[in-house]
Protein backbone atom coordinates (compact mmCIF):
# COMPACT_ATOMS: atom_id res chain seq x y z
CA UNK A 1 0.00 0.00 0.00
CA UNK A 2 1.35 3.33 -0.97
CA UNK A 3 0.41 5.99 1.69
CA UNK A 4 1.49 9.72 2.33
CA UNK A 5 2.25 11.04 5.55
CA UNK A 6 1.27 14.49 6.17
CA UNK A 7 2.68 16.28 9.08
CA UNK A 8 0.62 19.99 10.03
CA UNK A 9 3.25 22.21 12.31
CA UNK A 10 3.11 25.15 13.71
CA UNK A 11 6.41 26.49 16.06
CA UNK A 12 7.48 22.96 16.92
CA UNK A 13 10.57 21.83 15.63
CA UNK A 14 11.55 19.63 18.92
CA UNK A 15 8.39 18.01 19.15
CA UNK A 16 7.98 17.30 15.27
CA UNK A 17 11.71 16.38 15.57
CA UNK A 18 10.72 13.40 17.81
CA UNK A 19 7.91 12.14 15.98
CA UNK A 20 10.30 11.75 12.38
CA UNK A 21 12.40 9.95 14.65
CA UNK A 22 9.93 7.60 15.34
CA UNK A 23 8.64 7.70 11.90
CA UNK A 24 12.70 6.48 10.84
CA UNK A 25 12.05 2.97 13.17
CA UNK A 26 8.72 1.95 11.51
CA UNK A 27 8.71 -1.28 9.61
CA UNK A 28 6.44 0.06 7.32
CA UNK A 29 7.67 3.42 5.97
CA UNK A 30 5.97 5.88 4.29
CA UNK A 31 6.00 6.77 0.62
CA UNK A 32 6.42 10.25 1.25
CA UNK A 33 6.16 12.25 4.26
CA UNK A 34 5.02 16.03 3.59
CA UNK A 35 5.69 18.80 6.51
CA UNK A 36 3.76 21.35 5.93
CA UNK A 37 4.79 24.35 8.47
CA UNK A 38 2.66 27.39 9.43
CA UNK A 39 5.62 28.87 11.23
CA UNK A 40 6.53 32.60 11.78
CA UNK A 41 9.99 31.59 12.20
CA UNK A 42 12.34 29.33 9.99
CA UNK A 43 13.45 27.52 13.25
CA UNK A 44 11.75 24.01 11.66
CA UNK A 45 13.17 24.38 8.95
CA UNK A 46 16.86 24.66 9.78
CA UNK A 47 16.30 21.76 12.09
CA UNK A 48 15.17 19.88 8.84
CA UNK A 49 18.25 20.46 7.32
CA UNK A 50 20.13 19.09 10.12
CA UNK A 51 18.34 15.90 9.89
CA UNK A 52 18.14 13.76 6.69
CA UNK A 53 14.15 11.41 6.75
CA UNK A 54 13.82 9.72 3.78
CA UNK A 55 11.12 10.91 0.97
CA UNK A 56 10.53 13.73 3.09
CA UNK A 57 8.96 17.11 1.19
CA UNK A 58 8.65 20.38 2.70
CA UNK A 59 6.44 23.23 2.35
CA UNK A 60 6.07 26.74 4.43
CA UNK A 61 2.90 28.42 4.08
CA UNK A 62 1.66 32.05 4.19
CA UNK A 63 -0.85 33.96 5.98
CA UNK A 64 -3.55 32.44 3.23
CA UNK A 65 -2.96 28.88 4.17
CA UNK A 66 -2.19 29.13 7.62
CA UNK A 67 -3.99 26.91 10.09
CA UNK A 68 -4.80 23.35 11.00
CA UNK A 69 -7.62 23.21 8.25
CA UNK A 70 -5.89 24.86 5.68
CA UNK A 71 -2.47 23.08 6.11
CA UNK A 72 -3.82 20.05 6.01
CA UNK A 73 -5.58 21.23 2.94
CA UNK A 74 -2.96 22.49 1.25
CA UNK A 75 -1.11 19.22 2.20
CA UNK A 76 -3.76 16.82 0.11
CA UNK A 77 -3.49 18.73 -2.64
CA UNK A 78 0.45 18.44 -2.99
CA UNK A 79 0.20 14.19 -2.48
CA UNK A 80 1.75 12.24 -5.45
CA UNK A 81 -0.58 11.11 -7.90
CA UNK A 82 -0.25 7.30 -7.17
CA UNK A 83 -0.79 6.90 -3.07
CA UNK A 84 -3.57 5.19 -1.96
CA UNK A 85 -4.10 6.14 1.77
CA UNK A 86 -3.41 9.90 3.42
CA UNK A 87 -2.14 9.79 6.82
CA UNK A 88 -2.19 12.55 9.61
CA UNK A 89 -0.73 12.99 12.31
CA UNK A 90 -0.38 15.44 15.47
CA UNK A 91 3.14 17.19 15.61
CA UNK A 92 3.61 16.21 19.24
CA UNK A 93 3.03 12.27 19.14
CA UNK A 94 5.29 9.53 19.27
CA UNK A 95 5.20 6.41 16.98
CA UNK A 96 5.45 2.76 18.70
CA UNK A 97 7.04 0.67 15.61
CA UNK A 98 4.07 -1.11 14.14
CA UNK A 99 2.21 1.92 13.83
CA UNK A 100 1.97 1.76 9.70
CA UNK A 101 1.97 -1.97 9.14
CA UNK A 102 -1.27 -1.90 11.71
CA UNK A 103 -2.96 1.14 10.03
CA UNK A 104 -2.07 -1.16 6.65
CA UNK A 105 -3.54 -4.15 8.32
CA UNK A 106 -6.70 -2.50 8.88
CA UNK A 107 -7.60 -1.42 5.05
CA UNK A 108 -6.30 -5.11 4.10
CA UNK A 109 -8.75 -6.57 6.93
CA UNK A 110 -11.61 -4.25 6.17
CA UNK A 111 -11.49 -3.16 2.80
CA UNK A 112 -14.92 -1.37 2.59
CA UNK A 113 -12.75 1.55 4.86
CA UNK A 114 -13.42 5.24 3.99
CA UNK A 115 -10.72 5.75 6.96
CA UNK A 116 -8.64 4.17 9.97
CA UNK A 117 -7.94 5.73 12.99
CA UNK A 118 -4.74 5.33 15.43
CA UNK A 119 -4.59 4.65 19.48
CA UNK A 120 -3.34 7.15 21.82
CA UNK A 121 -2.09 4.43 24.52
CA UNK A 122 -0.67 6.80 27.06
CA UNK A 123 -3.56 9.30 28.27
CA UNK A 124 -5.36 6.03 30.19
CA UNK A 125 -5.04 3.78 32.49
CA UNK A 126 -6.91 0.74 31.57
CA UNK A 127 -6.85 -2.86 32.92
CA UNK A 128 -8.45 -5.81 31.83
CA UNK A 129 -11.08 -7.45 33.85
CA UNK A 130 -13.23 -10.20 32.10
CA UNK A 131 -16.62 -9.74 30.50
CA UNK A 132 -18.45 -10.21 33.99
CA UNK A 133 -16.58 -7.46 35.79
CA UNK A 134 -19.40 -5.24 38.22
CA UNK A 135 -18.00 -2.00 37.89
CA UNK A 136 -19.59 1.15 40.34
CA UNK A 137 -20.50 4.45 39.08
CA UNK A 138 -17.08 6.11 39.61
CA UNK A 139 -15.73 3.41 37.02
CA UNK A 140 -16.16 3.07 32.98
CA UNK A 141 -16.08 -0.35 31.47
CA UNK A 142 -16.35 -1.00 27.85
CA UNK A 143 -15.44 -5.12 26.10
CA UNK A 144 -14.28 -6.60 29.45
CA UNK A 145 -11.57 -3.74 30.34
CA UNK A 146 -11.85 -0.91 32.98
CA UNK A 147 -10.79 2.46 33.81
CA UNK A 148 -11.69 4.80 36.23
CA UNK A 149 -13.80 7.97 35.21
CA UNK A 150 -13.31 11.28 35.20
CA UNK A 151 -15.54 13.40 37.65
CA UNK A 152 -17.24 14.99 34.63
CA UNK A 153 -18.58 12.31 33.57
CA UNK A 154 -19.27 10.96 36.81
CA UNK A 155 -21.46 13.88 37.56
CA UNK A 156 -23.26 13.18 34.15
CA UNK A 157 -23.98 9.72 34.81
CA UNK A 158 -25.04 10.97 38.13
CA UNK A 159 -28.01 13.48 36.69
CA UNK A 160 -29.06 11.12 33.69
CA UNK A 161 -26.42 12.90 31.18
CA UNK A 162 -24.20 10.22 29.99
CA UNK A 163 -23.73 9.72 26.56
CA UNK A 164 -26.07 6.66 25.41
CA UNK A 165 -24.13 5.74 22.32
CA UNK A 166 -20.50 3.42 21.94
CA UNK A 167 -17.40 5.29 22.15
CA UNK A 168 -17.04 7.19 18.46
CA UNK A 169 -20.50 8.04 18.30
CA UNK A 170 -22.62 10.39 18.49
CA UNK A 171 -25.42 11.47 20.39
CA UNK A 172 -28.23 13.13 19.12
CA UNK A 173 -27.45 15.59 21.86
CA UNK A 174 -23.76 15.58 21.21
CA UNK A 175 -21.49 15.51 23.99
CA UNK A 176 -20.29 11.87 23.09
CA UNK A 177 -17.66 9.84 24.39
CA UNK A 178 -14.72 10.06 21.96
CA UNK A 179 -12.63 7.19 20.51
CA UNK A 180 -10.04 7.69 23.75
CA UNK A 181 -12.98 5.91 26.00
CA UNK A 182 -11.67 2.32 23.26
CA UNK A 183 -9.52 -0.01 25.67
CA UNK A 184 -6.22 -1.22 24.46
CA UNK A 185 -7.40 -4.24 23.51
CA UNK A 186 -5.45 -4.86 19.98
CA UNK A 187 -9.42 -4.81 18.33
CA UNK A 188 -10.28 -3.51 15.14
CA UNK A 189 -13.70 -0.95 16.40
CA UNK A 190 -16.14 0.50 13.81
CA UNK A 191 -16.91 4.43 14.97
CA UNK A 192 -17.71 7.57 13.23
CA UNK A 193 -15.35 9.95 14.43
CA UNK A 194 -11.47 10.15 14.53
CA UNK A 195 -8.76 11.97 15.73
CA UNK A 196 -7.52 14.08 13.36
CA UNK A 197 -4.00 13.88 14.30
CA UNK A 198 -3.72 10.17 14.51
CA UNK A 199 -6.16 9.45 11.60
CA UNK A 200 -5.57 8.21 7.72
CA UNK A 201 -8.25 8.00 5.00
CA UNK A 202 -8.30 6.48 0.94
CA UNK A 203 -6.99 8.81 -0.92
CA UNK A 204 -10.39 8.84 -3.02
CA UNK A 205 -12.20 10.34 -0.40
CA UNK A 206 -10.69 14.04 -0.70
CA UNK A 207 -11.85 13.67 -4.75
CA UNK A 208 -15.68 14.72 -2.44
CA UNK A 209 -14.67 15.76 0.58
CA UNK A 210 -12.40 18.53 2.67
CA UNK A 211 -11.76 20.07 5.94
CA UNK A 212 -13.72 22.80 7.03
CA UNK A 213 -11.91 26.60 6.99
CA UNK A 214 -14.90 26.91 9.56
CA UNK A 215 -12.21 26.10 11.78
CA UNK A 216 -9.51 28.75 11.56
CA UNK A 217 -6.05 28.48 13.23
CA UNK A 218 -6.04 26.04 15.71
CA UNK A 219 -9.39 23.98 14.39
CA UNK A 220 -10.74 22.58 18.09
CA UNK A 221 -13.16 19.82 16.61
CA UNK A 222 -11.87 20.05 12.98
CA UNK A 223 -11.75 16.22 13.06
CA UNK A 224 -15.06 15.56 14.42
CA UNK A 225 -16.00 17.88 11.57
CA UNK A 226 -14.50 15.99 9.04
CA UNK A 227 -14.77 11.80 10.11
CA UNK A 228 -18.87 12.57 10.83
CA UNK A 229 -19.81 13.95 7.58
CA UNK A 230 -17.57 11.21 6.05
CA UNK A 231 -19.47 8.32 8.39
CA UNK A 232 -22.69 9.53 6.32
CA UNK A 233 -21.32 7.58 3.37
CA UNK A 234 -18.80 4.76 4.59
CA UNK A 235 -17.60 2.75 7.04
CA UNK A 236 -14.47 4.23 9.31
CA UNK A 237 -12.25 2.12 11.98
CA UNK A 238 -10.14 2.52 14.79
CA UNK A 239 -7.30 -0.35 15.07
CA UNK A 240 -6.27 -0.58 18.95
CA UNK A 241 -2.97 -2.14 17.96
CA UNK A 242 -1.82 1.14 16.31
CA UNK A 243 -0.74 2.53 19.07
CA UNK A 244 1.33 6.02 19.72
CA UNK A 245 1.64 8.21 22.73
CA UNK A 246 0.29 12.17 22.76
CA UNK A 247 2.52 14.18 24.38
CA UNK A 248 0.56 17.60 24.94
CA UNK A 249 3.07 20.55 23.61
CA UNK A 250 1.85 24.24 24.93
CA UNK A 251 3.57 25.71 22.34
CA UNK A 252 1.07 26.90 19.07
CA UNK A 253 -2.11 26.93 21.54
CA UNK A 254 -4.36 29.13 21.59
CA UNK A 255 -4.78 31.20 25.09
CA UNK A 256 -7.49 29.78 27.59
CA UNK A 257 -10.22 32.25 26.87
CA UNK A 258 -10.38 31.61 23.12
CA UNK A 259 -10.22 27.85 23.49
CA UNK A 260 -12.91 28.59 26.08
CA UNK A 261 -15.06 30.14 23.34
CA UNK A 262 -13.93 27.61 20.81
CA UNK A 263 -15.08 24.49 22.98
CA UNK A 264 -18.68 25.74 22.83
CA UNK A 265 -19.15 27.21 19.66
CA UNK A 266 -17.09 24.85 17.62
CA UNK A 267 -18.67 22.12 20.01
CA UNK A 268 -22.28 23.16 18.87
CA UNK A 269 -21.46 23.35 14.81
CA UNK A 270 -20.24 19.81 15.01
CA UNK A 271 -23.45 18.99 16.97
CA UNK A 272 -25.64 20.63 14.37
CA UNK A 273 -23.95 19.25 11.11
CA UNK A 274 -24.39 16.00 12.07
CA UNK A 275 -27.81 16.70 13.88
CA UNK A 276 -29.58 19.35 11.62
CA UNK A 277 -32.96 18.61 13.44
CA UNK A 278 -32.18 17.89 16.86
CA UNK A 279 -35.59 17.15 18.96
CA UNK A 280 -36.30 19.89 21.93
CA UNK A 281 -35.26 17.08 24.59
CA UNK A 282 -31.86 16.50 22.61
CA UNK A 283 -30.99 20.58 22.28
CA UNK A 284 -32.37 20.66 26.54
CA UNK A 285 -29.39 18.12 26.93
CA UNK A 286 -26.93 19.84 25.10
CA UNK A 287 -27.28 23.03 26.75
CA UNK A 288 -27.80 21.30 30.33
CA UNK A 289 -24.62 19.25 29.53
CA UNK A 290 -22.84 22.11 28.21
CA UNK A 291 -23.68 24.79 31.39
CA UNK A 292 -22.66 22.28 33.73
CA UNK A 293 -19.09 21.47 31.99
CA UNK A 294 -19.11 25.74 32.43
CA UNK A 295 -19.88 25.15 36.01
CA UNK A 296 -17.64 22.93 36.49
CA UNK A 297 -14.60 24.82 35.02
CA UNK A 298 -15.59 27.69 37.34
CA UNK A 299 -15.09 25.46 40.13
CA UNK A 300 -11.87 24.66 39.14
CA UNK A 301 -11.03 28.35 39.86
CA UNK A 302 -11.56 27.66 43.37
CA UNK A 303 -9.89 23.89 43.45
CA UNK A 304 -7.11 23.91 41.53
CA UNK A 305 -3.60 25.65 41.40
CA UNK A 306 -3.76 26.76 37.84
CA UNK A 307 -6.90 29.34 38.95
CA UNK A 308 -5.99 31.73 36.43
CA UNK A 309 -6.14 29.14 33.19
CA UNK A 310 -9.15 27.82 34.92
CA UNK A 311 -11.03 31.84 34.97
CA UNK A 312 -9.64 32.34 31.44
CA UNK A 313 -11.65 29.03 29.89
CA UNK A 314 -14.66 29.61 31.66
CA UNK A 315 -15.17 33.04 31.14
CA UNK A 316 -14.35 31.63 27.56
CA UNK A 317 -17.06 29.21 27.63
CA UNK A 318 -19.63 31.79 28.98
CA UNK A 319 -19.27 33.78 26.31
CA UNK A 320 -18.96 31.33 23.88
CA UNK A 321 -22.47 30.37 25.47
CA UNK A 322 -23.86 33.47 25.45
CA UNK A 323 -23.01 33.97 21.87
CA UNK A 324 -24.95 31.64 20.69
CA UNK A 325 -28.51 33.17 21.66
CA UNK A 326 -27.22 36.29 19.16
CA UNK A 327 -24.91 34.92 16.56
CA UNK A 328 -25.10 31.25 15.97
CA UNK A 329 -22.78 29.82 13.46
CA UNK A 330 -23.03 29.36 9.85
CA UNK A 331 -23.85 25.57 9.12
CA UNK A 332 -23.17 24.82 5.81
CA UNK A 333 -25.78 24.10 3.44
CA UNK A 334 -26.16 20.80 2.18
Amino acid sequence: MRFSLIICTYMRPKPLLDLLQSVKIQTVYPTEILIVDGSTNEETNTMLHQNHFDALKYFKVEDQDRGLTKQRNFGIRNVGVEIDVVCFLDDDTILDPKYFEEIEKAYQLYPDALGVGGYISNESQWHYVGNDYQHNITEYYYDGWMKKDGSRFVLRKQLGLDSDCKPGFLPTFSHGRSVGFLPPSGKIYEVEQLMGGVSSFRKAVFEKFQFSTYFVGYGLYEDADFTLRLSKVGKLYVNTAAQLGHFHDSSGRPNYYRYGKMVVRNGWYVWRVKHSYPSLGAQLKWHTITLLLLFIRFVNVLTTTKRKDSFFEFSGRLVGWFSLLLNKPTLPKN
